[in-house]
């Protein structure tokens, strides 16, 4: 019997498709509920009648992640947990017993460094903060499949705060005709787009606000190829931080289009900081940067990642002075360096 909301938040809201039961406190696939663990809110959860999903299989090696490419219906969500007592992998070794206890076979099992730390972290599809949040150096990752008919897919992050776990779980496999929704918990927004009452509702789906006002990127890509390298303005980061803000920035915009319309072109995200601080520590600064740039142009865009890179300079190629905080704000920026010789 599923426990009562109160006492847990429910995954995603999937209905088993023989029996058509909605269960609004547990995550359901075909013959799957996941319990998270904790006091879970739900705070992010869409749904793809026909998608994909790259699934990673093994640790980054040498910056690559490798995957296998899974199609079909694909259902993304995102949970807080608000409690400081339960660790990255406390979080998601009971996912995992669920998991196998399904017929699931594990395919990956590891935590942060041995991962990959930053290169797994940027090279693989995370929802965005502040639905989730991932700790470069405190994170879990666990990837698992079951086959049939059509195999299924299931790839589970887990990380945390201070304060707060946080839980991500994407499934593809075969598609459930039954509704997106999760009676109690949240409401269903049109488009497929669910959050849970405490998160703040969007006005229109994402991919239609990401899809409107198309724009001419054909001076951006006469100017790209032109110069061989662009500086993306107005991606503004604070001294010290990574963190890219959710605007729709219309540089990234440009350049995603520029890319999925070139698909044998292949470009650099440079990042760039100001003096304060080390050297070693703006330069792992400056790829961090460019890192949440890359992912934002693969998971909000879908640009192929393997049209792109994340490279960090530091502040050894200033373009302004160091000596002012105007010419330190001009700093903190990522460049989009054209890297493909065809």
């Amino acid at each position: 019997m599923p426990r009562p909301a109160a006492a847990h938040a429910c995954l995603l809201a999937l209905i088993l498709a023989e029996a058509a039961v909605v269960l609004p406190v547990q995550a359901q696939t075909p013959d799957l509920t996941l319990d998270v663990p904790g006091d879970p809110i739900a705070t992010f959860a869409q749904q793809q009648a026909m998608g994909s999903y790259a699934l990673p299989t093994a640790p980054a090696r040498q910056g690559v992640v490798a995957v296998i490419i899974g199609e079909g219906q694909v259902t993304r969500a995102a949970f807080r947990i608000d409690t400081g007592g339960l660790s990255s992998l406390q979080l998601i070794a009971p996912l995992r017993a669920q998991l196998q206890q399904a017929g699931f076979s594990v395919v990956l099992d590891c935590a942060a460094a041995a991962c990959g730390g930053f290169d797994f972290r940027f090279g693989t599809e995370v929802i965005a903060p502040p639905d989730m949040h991932v700790d470069l150096g405190d994170f879990h990752f666990l990837s698992a499949r079951r086959d049939g008919d059509q195999p299924e897919l299931v790839g589970i992050l887990s990380s945390r705060t201070a304060t707060a776990g946080f839980v991500q779980i994407i499934r593809v496999g075969p598609r459930l005709d039954a509704p997106l929704t999760q009676p109690g918990t949240a409401a269903l927004v049109p488009g497929g787009l669910l959050r849970a009452p405490d998160a703040p509702m969007p006005d229109a789906p994402v991919p239609d606000a990401i899809a409107a006002a198309p724009l001419d990127i054909d001076g951006f890509a006469a100017r790209l190829e032109g110069n061989g390298s662009l500086v993306l303005d107005g991606l503004a980061f604070p001294t010290g931080s990574a963190q890219l803000a959710e605007d729709d920035f219309p540089g990234l915009r440009a350049l995603a289009d520029y890319l999925l319309a070139n698909p044998d072109r292949q470009v650099a995200l440079v990042g760039h900081t100001d003096s304060e601080g080390s050297l070693d520590g703006n330069i792992a600064l400056s790829r961090r940067r460019a890192g949440s740039v890359l992912e934002r142009l693969a998971a909000r865009y879908g640009v192929p990642r393997s049209q792109m890179e994340a490279q960090g300079m530091g502040y050894l190629a200033p373009r302004a002075s160091n000596l002012t905080p105007q010419g330190r704000e001009q700093n903190r920026r990522v460049e989009v360096i054209v890297t493909s010789t065809n």
